[in-house]
């Protein structure tokens, strides 16, 4: 069996060993082109080029794959029997999906139809889902529209999206491996397009808390923004990004945002409804720490409040 595998972050190189350790031939893997990262912005290759390039695998990164005639012709020259998509972060054109001799198959981390999109973990998380999971699907020009070939649930809880994606990127690679050796099997499944739900790209400001949200729902905010935006607020003038809390009762008569319940490992956010202990943090220009920390150095006396 010969594949073209097309992926680009962290979470989709388990699809990808999974694939090689399967001994399921990979003839070329397309991924996104390299990016600047971090304050030296230095250029930085996707994880799927790094871990390609390791196992001798041939890599492209074109900028485009829109009438790209030179990829299109290294596809075909590939001879996939199977094109399969892990988070490759861009829409595949029709003439792409067209190559593989059986079909491509995008392995998706939502229980499609829900969470068609960029994010679907973080949205997954932050709307406050019991459940969520991973996806194979056959490709088709939409946006994760094609039909389901299989699915693996999995319960939410109290794990933060970033938890829950790489736990997904485990179980989805082996879901793909299944996928394709039970290939000729499976009775693909047509979405329900009345149970769709978006999950869009996430914006920097959508990690920007609102206390008067009720805490239930903050607090799902706060894992579902893991590892970015990361869920933020300010003290001060002065950012501070909250990372690890939980639920408790509050006094009725305080506003939303104000500080209680202070000891020397913790303290307590009034929200609209209820109260959020916060048990770690990051405050703005340094690194991230227990509260127990941030309060060996911050002094709060209760007349304090978050915006």
């Amino acid at each position: 069996m010969k594949v073209v595998f097309m992926g680009t972050p962290e979470m989709a190189v388990p699809t990808l060993r999974e694939l090689i350790e399967n001994d399921i031939e990979v003839t070329l893997v397309i991924t996104q082109t390299d990016k600047p990262k971090g304050r030296g912005k230095q250029m930085q290759a996707p994880p799927v080029k790094e871990f390609a390039l390791e196992h001798g695998i041939e890599v492209v990164q074109p900028k485009s794959l829109k009438n790209n005639d030179e990829i299109l012709e290294q596809l075909k020259a590939a001879e996939p029997d199977f094109l399969v998509v892990a988070a490759f972060g861009k829409i595949l054109p029709q003439a792409v999906l067209d190559v593989p001799k059986f079909a491509p198959v995008n392995v998706h981390f939502s229980l499609l139809p829900k969470y068609r999109g960029a994010a679907p973990v973080n949205w997954a998380v932050i709307n406050g889902e019991k459940e969520t999971g991973v996806a194979t699907m056959l490709m088709d020009a939409g946006l994760d529209t094609g039909d389901i070939l299989l699915v693996e649930k999995t319960p939410i809880e109290k794990k933060t999206a970033l938890d829950i994606a790489e736990e997904l990127s485990e179980t989805g690679a082996k879901l793909l491996i299944k996928t394709l050796k039970e290939f000729d099997s499976i009775t693909p499944i047509k979405q329900k397009e009345s149970d769709m739900t978006y999950a869009p790209m996430m914006k920097k400001e959508d990690g920007k808390i609102d206390w008067i949200k009720s805490a239930v729902t903050i607090e799902c905010m706060i894992r579902g923004f893991v590892p970015w935006p990361t869920a933020y607020t300010s003290l001060g003038g002065k950012t501070v990004k909250l990372f690890k809390v939980e639920i408790v009762k509050a006094p009725e008569d305080l506003d939303a945002g104000m500080v209680f319940d202070i000891t020397k490992k913790s303290f307590s956010i009034k929200c609209g409804n209820g109260g959020l202990k916060v048990l770690e943090l990051q405050p703005e220009g340094k690194k991230r720490m227990p509260v127990a920390s941030f309060l060996a150095g911050t002094k709060l006396t209760g007349d304090e409040r978050f915006e």
